[in-house]
């Protein structure tokens, strides 16, 4: 009987494309591949457009989308809970599908998206081999992990903690509001529901981690001690997984711009799908950035309501959110671009030498396998522990002051812009920068780390399941 291994990357386009990385990283390797979405609620989109314009992207990966689950009245209005409990509702549809799809194939094994913890329960009543994969560093499931002891004795919010460092191994000392934004208020239902769930991860086979471990040595030999759990899973380093530019679409302008431009001459600014700033923080960066003087390619995402969904947000009129003048006036030395540009291959051009990133992880590994030096500008989420890392574990990246007091003065993003571009210490970050990217690249070569833990984890999935 045919083999295959299915991939449950849970609720939302979001989760897809890591998986999607993965889903390839197993065809190298000969081993069919399906992976299965929820499709969300009505208010929140089908996921089936973009699970189309995956299937012709990649038509060796077969895509299943399970059907909407109705959402109870009673129902939280937190949408990480509601995720949460949409997961946990669609249980039933993941076990019909799995049974289905087993009278014609194997199920070798199931690999879950980090959210997806309840489908742990159908996993284990079937008895399929289930692993983990966790698209951002082995230091953000450190520090996951390590919440969940403080969170026994600490009687107070990470919020309330501001600056104070906290200790988690394998990590650099992280101040507390830097820890993820999720996990700053502990009477919230959407922390509450992490708790609950992030020790899960330790149930399973194995957790696959998108890093490599000349990157996070540290980190993941604290997640091996076994100090979070005697029985902890085996941890596979398998990164850096990154979805390459597609050259099939027409070539964007900003590209086309760049092939005018001296190597490593250009700063290249975008902070993410859903890193939007509002008017004033906008001018300041704009005020900044012209100062500076320095050739830029900046991708502005407006937000015109803090209270409105990022994909909802109007699209930005340049002329009336950016300083009067200000295009016309750098029009000789920078680009603007609305709302989106072709990110990786942006910095894989060899006019760009320096990112300022929202430092996402995805963003990082891109600037990472790459070479492009970072100035760290966190706004949600992890990134303010990636942004730990980065500066004072790694020493690739430098941090943009002020992020955390919610504004960026202009006066700074002029300091950092120029010390990256034209100082000593700039240069020594570049060439530190260049050290990584050669070992990311030899990770994933032939008998290097990440190569090798893949072969290891695909061999692992033949042994009989652990025992909790």
């Amino acid at each position: 009987m045919k083999e295959t291994v299915v991939l449950y990357a849970g609720m939302g386009v979001g989760h897809l494309v890591p998986m999607v990385a993965l889903a390839n990283l197993f065809l190298r390797h000969n081993l069919a591949v399906t992976i299965v979405t929820v499709d969300p609620p009505p208010t929140s989109g089908s996921s089936a457009k973009a699970i189309s314009g995956f299937a012709s992207a990649n038509p060796s990966i077969s895509f299943h989308l399970l059907p909407t689950i109705p959402i109870p009245a009673e129902i939280s209005h937190n949408p990480f809970s509601r995720m949460f409990d949409i997961l946990r509702g669609g249980n039933s549809n993941l076990l019909d599908f799995l049974v289905s799809i087993s009278k014609t194939v194997s199920i070798r094994g199931v690999v879950l998206d980090m959210f997806c913890t309840a489908a742990l329960d159908v996993t284990n009543k079937l008895g399929i081999p289930t692993h983990f994969f966790v698209p951002c560093g082995a230091s953000i499931l450190a520090a996951l992990l390590q919440v969940t002891v403080l969170d026994k004795t600490l009687s107070t919010s990470f919020k309330d903690m501001g600056r104070t460092l906290i200790d988690i191994p394998g990590l650099p000392p992280v101040p507390a509001t830097d820890l993820p934004s999720n996990v700053h208020d502990r009477s919230t239902e959407s922390y509450k529901m992490r708790i609950v769930n992030w020790p899960r991860y330790l149930e399973a086979d194995g957790i696959l981690i998108n890093t490599f471990e000349e990157l996070e040595s540290k980190a993941v030999k604290a997640l091996r001690s076994g100090m979070w759990s005697s029985k902890m899973p085996p941890v596979y380093c398998i990164g850096p997984l990154i979805t390459q530019g597609d050259n099939s679409e027409p070539k964007h302008e900003c590209l086309t711009w760049l092939d005018s431009q001296t190597k490593g001459s250009v700063i290249f600014l975008c902070f993410g799908s859903m890193g939007a700033f509002l008017p004033e923080q906008i001018k300041q960066l704009a005020i900044g950035l012209e100062n500076s003087r320095q050739r830029f390619l900046w991708v502005v995402k407006f937000l015109d309501d803090p209270n409105k969904l990022i994909e909802t947000q109007s699209e930005p009129n340049l002329d009336s959110i950016l300083p009067e003048g200000f295009l016309d006036r750098t029009k000789d030395r920078g680009m603007v671009v609305k709302s989106w540009a072709p990110q990786a291959q942006v910095l894989q051009h060899e006019a760009v030498g320096g990112f300022v990133s929202h430092c996402g992880w995805n963003s990082t590994l891109e600037a990472i396998t790459y070479g492009v030096p970072m100035i760290c500008w966190p706004l949600y989420a992890e990134q303010g522990l990636n942004k730990v890392i980065l500066v004072e574990e790694f020493k690739i990246a430098v941090v943009m002051d002020g992020y955390h007091e919610g504004m960026v003065r202009a006066e700074e993003v002029e300091t950092k812009v120029r010390w990256l571009m034209e100082s000593e210490g700039g240069k020594t970050l570049k060439e530190r920068m260049t050290a990584m990217k050669k070992k990311a690249a030899e990770a994933l070569g032939k008998g290097g780390s990440s190569s090798q833990a893949f072969v290891h984890f695909v061999r692992d999935l033949e042994e009989p399941r652990r025992e909790n």
